[in-house]
């Protein structure tokens, strides 16, 4: 993206932002609530009106019709029908992107949910159902998953299962980018952007943003950036 802009309700949102990402790579974006995380996902998916600049994803304009079946994406608030089945969900989900029905259970299997497939969504946990719109973004192997806070609520045992998912996902040439304001989740990613007020205060893997600062872990980093105003 190049030049990127977004005004909302006639306040600037994101002022500006230049940004590439490359295949294969599990890309953190990390920040505190209210720095604009969201609303650069909601750019990179094309439900983000933007104000100026240009948005590509997998050589599309973002948004493209094309793309829907090559982007997943995971809001922070689960996406899925309360009245329907984790199961009924899955293969709804999956009719409308073509997706062949086995790929249900294959979801099901890497989110853990496979126990639960017979239970109706509104019975779950807040973190059950974020898992349940998770395995509806992995329907079909997208090429490029876009994941808002997906581990929020999630034991410790869990988060790090979905983390060596991740991982496991990026070994194949998938692309994920996954917000957190967890900083310690940084360590599981091949690179970081870190946020604060709509800019990009940094866009480094974790050695050399580190290196960058002098600081120990990338929370004291994050502290160093805005002290020093991103320099």
């Amino acid at each position: 993206m190049a030049g990127l802009r977004v005004v909302r309700g006639g306040a600037v949102v994101i002022p500006g932002i230049e940004l590439t990402v490359a295949a294969g790579e599990v890309v953190g974006l990390l920040g505190p609530s209210g720095s604009g995380k969201s609303t650069l996902m909601r750019v990179i998916v094309g439900v983000q009106v933007v104000a100026a600049g240009t948005v590509s994803v997998l050589g599309r304009p973002a948004g493209h019709p094309a793309l829907r079946r090559e982007v997943g994406y995971v809001t922070q608030a689960p996406s899925v029908y309360p009245d329907l089945s984790v199961a009924e969900n899955l293969h709804y989900f999956a009719t409308l992107l073509g997706a062949d029905a086995a790929d249900v259970d294959r979801v099901l299997d890497a989110v853990d949910l496979a126990s639960s497939a017979t239970r109706r969504v509104s019975t779950l946990s807040g973190g059950e159902r974020s898992r349940v719109s998770l395995a509806a973004a992995l329907l079909g192997s997208p090429r490029l998953l876009v994941l808002d806070e997906p581990t929020v609520g999630l034991d410790p045992v869990l988060r790090r299962d979905l983390w060596d998912l991740f991982g496991r996902l990026a070994a194949t040439g998938v692309t994920l980018l996954v917000s957190s304001h967890v900083m310690d989740e940084a360590v599981r990613c091949d690179r970081l952007l870190l946020m604060r007020a709509g800019a990009l205060l940094a866009d480094a893997t974790l050695p050399e943003l580190l290196e960058r600062t002098g600081t120990p872990d990338v929370e004291h980093a994050f502290l160093a950036l805005v002290e020093g105003g991103g320099r």
